[in-house]
């Protein structure tokens, strides 16, 4: 979690509440000796950032260890 002062969020608000939104990180502000939070209320969905990837191999884990690997990878190290 970041802190910062109350002259840097003042600067930079709308800067601080995108990353807020973004990352779903609270936001620490030093005031006074006093710590003070900025939370985004609903909780960030992780899997909506999801990238898809056509490549990854899907479904059973049992099923990769008959794959035949040695057409696919040079072992012969220098």
């Amino acid at each position: 979690m970041k802190s910062i002062t109350p002259q840097e969020l003042q600067v930079n608000l709308d800067k601080w509440l995108d990353e807020i939104i973004e990352t779903g990180i609270p936001l620490e502000i030093l005031r006074g000796g006093k710590r003070l939070r900025i939370i985004p209320v609903e909780p960030l969905d992780k899997f909506e950032k999801l990238v898809y990837r056509p490549q990854v191999i899907l479904g059973n884990a049992e099923d990769l260890i008959d794959i035949n690997w040695e057409q696919e990878v040079n072992l012969d190290l220098p």
